[in-house]
């Protein structure tokens, strides 16, 4: 009893002090984060088509260059830590040429105003598609309705275009095969809402090297130019005119040593590519005002980080999974990661909302209660899969304490991957996402810079600060209320799949699978306060060590009480 006595006290002196921590940081990024600055350089980026290599790819990192070098980082001349901020560009030869859109047109012969144009809708020249010989080219278009592939071989497509309501991509080897010089297509989900919103166009990417170029149509476009081929013969002048060539591919990194634990590290990562403003301009701009703060505080000692904090932006996942496996001495520094994707959306225009994607928790396997997957949808997850680690809850809390000061809505979503948080974790490394969805301008080129808020941006840039400033420079007492509060949120959880399984039996599910759930979420828990050992910067953890045993207990016997409930 006493012992549970004294270690109850000291889990509410220590609490104060961490978070008085976690309050002073929450006051240096609130008064620090311009969010103008992180508007700027998303409105810088998101004017080009950025693919690896290209012109704006390229632009967007000296871009970024500039901010850190203005903020007082230094090239990188031999090592990371020479100095202690610093930062390299990587320049890599690519194995393929890079593309880039330059303009392209669809004039129905006969009418005045073009069918769709590039400067309305830069989308609709996928990735790696070729030019028209100069001046364009004029032929009549074949619309195929429902058509099977052994009927489209008695068509005659020889010099014309081929017009379908599927990804052009689809029936690309077959124009070819017929002697058709383009295809014509369109591609639109449900959840961009393109009978409303009917300019949009989703960026998409072909063969490279193909013979037949392919366009992509809007859903107005596709529309109308579907009732004129259904009236009679149609002719279109198509001209499109882009740039490929060899070029090399950028990577930018920046580092703040830490003074202490220089090799371990909170990495960040931002992708570059991608022609939107939300995806992914705003987490360069967020990213980059996230750095150049950073290098200000550091400069006037108002931060001392122990451990580096890192920066990266590059290409979407290969950069990431490069940094992490290039160098495997250099990867077991790396302590925790977090992607900043889309995370600059104006949610009353978009209709998304701010999310943390978290790691693997069964919440992926049993998603139930008001846990829900995005229209990106779930990823193959079992239970092997399953990533126990206090880093979940210690970011959702930090955002939902920015959430409640800035009345910011936080959300989360069971895991699904696909951005740069997934080479962290299949590398065993905590990884994080900070996104927003289901947006119904996602990929479109509709997602421009109005689409953007910069109050957005500024609540995760200050959350995700707050929470790297807080790791980097962990110690004993922020690793005991990390512990307090993983079992917090781990008894609430622990609540919730009780009442939801005691409904599923009383619904007459089976109380044996049901209890399973329990006891997956029990362990999943219990595994993840064990990581907070490892949390602070001095190894001396004995009174970390002690309070996870308590609060491991605690959970442990209010499993058995939940699972005896269950019987």
């Amino acid at each position: 009893m006493k012992t549970r006595i004294l270690l109850a006290l000291l889990f509410a002196g220590l609490g104060t002090y961490a978070q008085n921590t976690t309050d002073q940081y929450f006051k240096l990024t609130r008064n620090g984060f311009k969010e103008k600055n992180a508007y700027e350089t998303t409105a810088f980026v998101e004017k080009y088509f950025r693919v690896p290599g290209n012109t704006g790819f390229n632009a967007s990192i000296h871009y970024v260059e500039s901010i850190l070098k203005k903020a007082g980082f230094v090239e990188q001349k031999q090592n990371e830590f020479e100095a202690p901020l610093t930062y390299r560009i990587e320049k890599r030869s690519m194995k393929n040429n890079t593309w880039e859109p330059v303009d392209a047109n669809i004039d129905i012969v006969g009418e005045s105003k073009p069918l769709i144009s590039y400067k309305t809708n830069r989308n609709m020249i996928p990735i790696n598609c070729g030019s028209t010989p100069t001046g364009g080219v004029t032929a009549e278009v074949v619309f195929l309705e429902k058509t099977s592939p052994a009927d489209l071989e008695k068509i005659d497509l020889k010099g014309k275009i081929v017009f379908s309501e599927n990804h052009p991509s689809r029936l690309l080897q077959l124009a070819t095969k017929a002697g058709a010089i383009g295809v014509l297509g369109y591609s639109m989900p449900k959840y961009t809402q393109p009978e409303i919103h009917q300019t949009s166009i989703q960026f998409g990417s072909m063969k490279a090297n193909s013979e037949v170029w392919t366009l992509l149509l809007s859903y107005a476009a596709k529309e109308k130019l579907k009732a004129t081929c259904l009236k009679g013969t149609t002719k279109l002048k198509v001209n499109i005119q882009t740039k490929i060539y060899t070029s090399k591919e950028l990577t930018i990194v920046a580092n703040v040593k830490g003074s202490i634990k220089p090799d371990e590290r909170f990495v960040f990562s931002a992708h570059v590519q991608e022609p939107g403003a939300n995806d992914n301009a705003s987490g360069v701009g967020t990213l980059a005002e996230m750095a150049r703060l950073t290098a200000e505080l550091y400069q006037a000692k108002k931060i001392t980080p122990l451990r580096t904090l890192t920066f990266l932006w590059g290409d979407e996942i290969v950069s990431t999974k490069r940094y992490i496996t290039e160098d495997t001495a250099h990867a077991k520094g790396i302590m925790w990661g977090m992607s900043l994707d889309m995370v600059g959306e104006d949610t009353k225009k978009t209709g998304g909302s701010f999310l943390i994607e978290k790691m693997p928790d069964p919440s992926a396997i049993w998603t139930r209660g008001t846990d829900k997957h995005t229209e990106w949808g779930a990823g193959d997850v079992g239970e092997k899969d399953l990533f126990p680690h206090y880093f979940n809850d210690f970011i959702f809390d930090i955002c939902k304490t920015q959430g409640k000061f800035a009345n910011w809505t936080v959300n989360y979503n069971p895991f699904e991957g696909g951005s740069d948080h997934t080479p962290f974790l299949q590398n065993k490394i905590p990884g994080l996402l900070m996104w927003h969805f289901t947006d119904v301008f996602y990929h479109t080129d509709n997602d421009r810079i109005d689409k953007v808020s910069p109050t957005e941006m500024k609540n995760v840039g200050v959350s995700g600060l707050t929470a790297a400033y807080a790791l980097i420079s962990a110690d004993q007492n922020t690793g005991i209320a990390t512990v307090a509060q993983v079992k917090t949120d781990g008894l609430a959880r622990l609540k919730t799949e009780f009442e939801l399984s005691k409904k599923a039996i009383a619904d007459g599910k089976p109380a044996a699978a049901e209890k399973h759930i329990i006891e997956v979420w029990s362990k999943w828990y219990v595994d993840a306060l064990a990581t907070i050992n490892k949390m602070p910067v001095n190894a001396e953890t004995t009174k970390v060590g002690s309070t996870i045993k308590v609060a491991t207990n605690e959970l442990e016997q209010q499993t058995k009480v939940y699972l005896e409930e269950l019987r």
